[in-house]
């Protein structure tokens, strides 16, 4: 991969989505929502350090909040593709606001317990799992035009870190001066805001796509299958998996590096995490200019690079001014990789299977961030916080060295649908049997050259994997025994609903790789396409 300027770097200005109305109402009211979430979770790390001594119990803080996620985003990114997604946000919104009032009066009255806050997580991360994946599916709808996604999902993460610097200040001051309960209070009502926006915004209303309406199962299943058949998105899930595994650390041991190793007060505990959202909100700013210069994949490798060198400085610093800056520094890498792997993720999707499709990404990030929250945290039970630091550091450098061989393509295909297929008939006698209900086969039948047969597999094979991410439960080729250059590509789906998905599905990438392979097809018409339907219901 070439570690030189993108040709995909953005034409259009960083700041283009927020022209449009619907795209800046809904970016503020999450803002203000993501702002009151760091206030509730300065709260909760704060005050866990408290309640339980332990670097284990620590870390279950970032546990609670990441390990529903990784759990039940492919779940919610079936629901995102599925369901009326404003409805569930706002149901969603109003049980976050609930579990944080309750609490704020839970603390306040001085009931609070390591185990009522870790439980009180759980419930929050669970109602959080369940909307991120809805509401990061929204992002094209709210811009409409395809060359804005690319900024609309930098200012997204802007937005992010934006509320990272303001919540843990806000955070740190509120439990400085007021006490643990009013963080809990803010984020209660940050979420007023998103839930009123959200009410208003009626197109969040529109189905992902159109067609025949799926079950959660097979609806499930399309997504998995798309992703074993998508290596653009296997690779960007592989890097997310590497890079947060590690960089997970510092998050998990953030409050006993600033109030063990360090000996800072809440109001230090703020200022560290306020670092981090400060190095976050200047590393977005830079991105776009920096992604100029830099591929993603480069881009990647320098953002790893430098949260390896952070996690060192970290465990050898001592003043607390030094980590502060290191923090900064780390804020930036964090951004970097994030921003530049989710929109690598979102442009290697689709709009019919983008929300399943972003929560495999999801799952990924936050199985991570769990499996390594729990993995750091009792190597700082067992050795200490500073020697786990440094083992992460190690950790992310050998997950570099993996990524090495496994670099991200730089490539944005054109996902548009391309519906250029014929639309198939079933006849009306079948239809009213239900025989279009059974597995479907379809044929293609190619006459090819016999000197052309190597160049016409090797772009059949490069073809079929649409195939497949598309509904094609099996795939295969033959060729006829009695006559050499007689092809015949075969493909199943479970039901003629699910071809007539497939149809509107191929995008216009596809139908690049398409045309190549008719090339090859030297017969007196286009190749010939049979349907077959089966008798008998398809399982598994």
């Amino acid at each position: 991969m070439p570690a030189g300027p993108s040709e995909a770097a953005p034409t259009v200005s960083p700041w283009a989505p927020l022209r449009g109305s619907t795209f800046r109402v809904l970016w503020a009211a999450t803002l203000l929502a993501n702002i009151g979430t760091w206030v509730r979770d300065v709260g909760s790390g704060w005050l866990m350090t408290s309640l339980s001594p332990s670097a284990f119990a620590v870390a279950l803080v970032q546990v609670a909040t990441t390990l529903p996620i990784f759990l039940l985003s492919l779940p919610a990114g079936v629901l995102a593709d599925l369901v009326n997604r404003r409805r569930l946000l706002i149901g969603l919104n109003i049980v976050l606001a609930t579990v944080s009032l309750t609490m704020a009066w839970t603390t306040h009255a001085g009931h609070m317990t390591a185990t009522a806050l870790v439980a009180s997580l759980l419930i929050a991360g669970i109602a959080t799992a369940l909307a991120q994946p809805v509401q990061q599916s929204l992002t094209p709808l709210m811009v409409g035009q395809p060359s804005l996604l690319r900024p609309a999902i930098a200012l997204n993460s802007l937005g992010f870190n934006v509320s990272r610097a303001i919540g843990p200040a806000l955070g740190g001051l509120l439990i400085g001066s007021v006490g643990v309960a009013a963080a809990f209070a803010v984020d209660a009502l940050s979420y007023l805001g998103l839930i009123a926006a959200l009410w208003w915004l009626r197109s969040a209303s529109t189905p992902a796509s159109s067609g025949p309406p799926e079950r959660f199962a097979s609806a499930l299943r399309g997504g998995l299958r798309f992703a074993l058949h998508a290596p653009a998105l296997r690779r960007i899930l592989l890097r997310a998996l590497l890079f947060f595994g590690f960089a997970s650390a510092y998050w998990a041991l953030l409050p006993l590096i600033a109030r063990r190793e360090l000996g800072g007060d809440a109001g230090y505990y703020g200022i560290v995490l306020a670092s981090i959202g400060a190095g976050a909100v200047a590393g977005a700013v830079a991105l776009p200019t920096l992604r100029k210069h830099l591929s993603a994949e480069a881009t990647l490798r320098l953002g790893t690079s430098i949260t390896i060198a952070c996690l060192l400085g970290l465990a050898a610093s001592r003043d607390k001014a030094l980590a502060a800056g290191v923090l900064a520094l780390a804020g930036a890498a964090w951004i970097a990789v994030l921003t530049t792997a989710n929109v690598a993720a979102q442009t290697s999707l689709p709009n019919w299977v983008r929300g399943r499709g972003l929560a495999l990404y999801l799952t990924l990030f936050y199985g991570a961030m769990a499996v390594g929250s729990l993995v750091w945290g009792a190597l700082a039970d067992a050795l200490g916080v500073r020697p786990a630091l440094a083992c992460a550091a190690l950790a992310g450098a050998l997950g570099l060295v993996v990524a090495w061989r496994r670099p991200v393509s730089e490539l944005e295909p054109d996902l548009r649908p391309a519906m250029h297929w014929p639309e198939p008939v079933l006849s009306d006698e079948r239809s009213a049997n239900g025989h279009g209900h059974g597995p479907v086969m379809v044929t293609v039948e190619y006459l090819i050259e016999p000197a052309q047969r190597d160049g016409f597999l090797v772009a059949l094979h490069a073809f079929a994997p649409e195939r497949q991410r598309d509904g094609a439960l099996q795939w295969d080729v033959f060729e006829d025994a009695a006559q050499p250059g007689r092809f015949v590509e075969v493909f199943m789906l479970p039901s003629w609903d699910d071809h007539l998905r497939q149809h509107a599905r191929v995008s216009h990438a596809d139908a690049a790789l398409q045309r190549v392979v008719r090339s090859f097809h030297r017969g007196p018409q286009v190749p010939k396409v049979e349907h077959w339907l089966g008798h008998r219901s398809m399982t598994g």
